[in-house]
């Protein structure tokens, strides 16, 4: 497989969309079992949008998602990325992921699907602030809260007891005061902003290829861009574990750890870029 990749990547230039897959090496969990069954149940935007202690709940977990979140660093599935693209490789990248790991690992023309954790908005001003700023303000407000989680998941959030979560003091915005505060990311149940959808649609329009790395394919925000990638006859290539929605779809699958399948091939087709991404992985880590 990886003689037929490194044969068949170079004689295009490939868009890239990516999954939960690619941060499950960070230590960042996916949604999915291999078979495509979720086993994670999100909460929702109208649960989150109509209810003050669902609100209080998430921001409780969230609090102490984000700390193992924050910590989170490029694996070497980001940093091949970032090097196949800088040796001309791959162009833009569609991420799925809400993570930020992509633009941590220096990797440019990034587009978030589903947004990013970094950032908070307040649905009732429209103030924007960074998640770590709101971290701040919920440490002054819960000196006393000490919650561990016993489950990471990957939209930034953990699992915790009934108890710590009635115990939280929810995060109201500094600018209007309104408990309407929520991180900038697309909820499950939620739809993807039209001009996202848009952007992203021009830019299966302008590829050459589609490269997805580690997505199940199971929600229609990513499926969308791979059936139009077919309809226009452009060549799919799927690494990820498990089966996909897509596989009638794809010209080629490998099923293979993206933090081992991807390094290897950057390093066959582009030997100096992996090696200077790997050096930047290592600074980064220490």
């Amino acid at each position: 497989m990886l003689d037929r990749l490194t044969s068949l990547l170079p004689t295009r230039r490939w868009l890239v969309l990516t999954g939960a897959g690619m941060s499950t090496a960070s230590g960042i969990p996916d949604y999915r079992d291999p078979d495509g069954t979720r086993r994670i149940q999100p909460m929702r935007i109208d649960e989150f949008r109509t209810s003050a202690e669902a609100r209080r709940r998430y921001w409780a977990r969230s609090y102490v998602g984000w700390q193992n979140l924050h910590r989170a660093r490029p694996n070497p599935a980001h940093l091949a990325v970032t090097a196949l693209q800088r040796a001309g490789l791959a162009g833009p990248v569609i991420t799925q992921n809400v993570d930020g790991l992509h633009h941590a690992a220096g990797t440019t023309h990034i587009t978030e699907l589903h947004g990013s954790l970094s950032r908070v908005v307040c649905e009732a001003c429209g103030e924007v602030t960074s998640r770590s700023a709101l971290d701040r303000r919920m440490a002054a407000a819960n000196p006393d809260f000490a919650g561990t989680g016993t489950q990471i998941r990957p939209d930034g959030d953990a699992v915790l007891s009934t108890l710590l979560v009635d115990s939280f003091r929810a995060p109201l915005c500094g600018c209007c005061s309104a408990d309407r505060l929520r991180p900038d990311v697309v909820f499950f149940g939620d739809v993807v902003p039209r001009a996202t959808v848009d952007h992203c649609f021009s830019l299966v329009e302008e590829a050459e290829g589609l490269l997805v790395l580690g997505s199940s394919l199971q929600v229609m925000s990513g499926l969308r861009f791979v059936r139009r990638a077919a309809k226009r006859g452009l060549p799919i290539v799927v690494i990820t574990r498990g089966r996909t929605r897509a596989d009638e779809l794809v010209a080629v699958k490998w099923e293979a750890p993206l933090e081992q399948a991807l390094p290897a091939l950057a390093h066959r087709l582009a030997p100096d870029s992996a090696a200077a991404e790997a050096r930047h992985g290592l600074v980064a880590s220490l």
